[in-house]
């Protein structure tokens, strides 16, 4: 919170001549107005910083989720039973088609 104060307070000072006392103090407002928004912000007993920082981690810079995938090492032997069934399905239609 002191970073705002340490910004605002100037851009007040320095601008009251030109915009007048309560341009100035409304543009000191917005200034000061995000650092005060995220010095109050709290989620689940973390500070903003935090919460930030553990957004970006899971978002960008840790790896996506990995499917579960498995090798089937019976995938060879179902190949050829299917194809044997087709085999014996054509040789049953070529024979009623006699």
């Amino acid at each position: 919170m002191a970073g705002g104060g340490l910004v605002g307070v100037p851009v007040y000072l320095l601008t009251r001549g030109a915009v007048g006392g309560t341009g100035a103090m409304f543009l000191m407002l917005g200034i000061m107005l995000p650092a005060f928004l995220m010095a109050m912000y709290e989620k689940d007993g973390l500070p903003f910083e935090k919460v930030v920082r553990n957004i970006i981690r899971a978002r960008f810079l840790r790896p996506g989720p990995r499917p579960y995938r498995t090798q089937n090492i019976y995938a060879p032997f179902a190949g050829k039973e299917v194809f044997e069934l087709e085999h014996k399905d054509q040789k049953r239609r070529a024979r009623k088609g006699r």
